[in-house]
């Protein structure tokens, strides 16, 4: 999936990317707003790791985005 369609249900997909990365508030995501490149900084900065493996972990992530992600409840 690309990231453009994670980013405009940024809304419906904020409660996955708290699941994957706990560490990550509320008040993150927010500013976050679907940003792929501020959400690897916040990964980097949350868990102190590289800017490689917030990569990464962001690659795998979107890799399992699938549409029931965006399916109204």
């Amino acid at each position: 999936m690309n990231w453009d369609r994670i980013q405009g249900n940024w809304k419906q997909v904020t409660g996955k990317a708290k699941t994957q990365w706990g560490k990550l508030t509320d008040d993150d995501l927010d500013v976050i707003s679907g940003q792929r490149d501020q959400l690897a900084g916040k990964i980097q900065e949350r868990y102190g790791i590289a800017k490689e493996e917030a990569e990464k972990q962001l690659d795998e992530w979107q890799s399992k985005a699938t549409d029931s992600w965006f399916t109204k409840s």
